[in-house]
């Protein structure tokens, strides 16, 4: 079993005994989507990048439902879904800043040649792989947008 995943298990643990019922659910939630993850397809014990992915689905998922609930006027389901995300973001590495995720994007057009939103499909993949989980899709595609503008 990898370290990371003890972590989670043990942050669980943590959890249950402080009786922090949002943090033991929400962490619960988590372990059962990388179980999930690993025994579909080719069971295989997950690394930790894969877990990641996982983490980075599960808080994207908790924060679009939040915004379908302020939409819909539910501010107290919109607030749950926030805290587990909240809960979640712990498990990613450091997120860029804003002036960081810019050098990044800045980088990837020079070093693609890119002059034009036609070829923003090559920025984005070059600037997805180089911020590597420290930076949402969202995020970056905003900022690529700016840039080749």
């Amino acid at each position: 079993m990898s370290a990371f995943k003890d972590q989670i298990r043990a942050d669980m643990k943590e959890a249950m005994k402080a009786k922090d019922k949002d943090r033991t659910g929400t962490i619960r939630m988590l372990l059962a989507a990388i179980q999930l993850a690993e025994t579909e397809g080719a069971k295989h014990e997950l690394e930790e990048a894969e877990i990641q992915k996982i983490i980075a689905r599960e808080i994207k998922k908790r924060r679009e439902s939040a915004e379908i609930y302020q939409t819909n006027g539910r501010e107290d389901l919109a607030a749950q879904e926030l805290k587990e995300a909240e809960i979640l973001e712990v498990y990613q590495p450091k997120q860029l800043t804003d002036e960081e995720l810019s050098q990044l994007v800045d980088a990837a057009v020079n070093s693609t040649g890119a002059t034009s939103m036609a070829q923003m499909g090559q920025v984005m993949k070059e600037a997805t792989a180089a911020a590597a989980g420290r930076a949402d899709g969202k995020r970056i595609s905003e900022a690529v947008k700016a840039r080749l503008s």
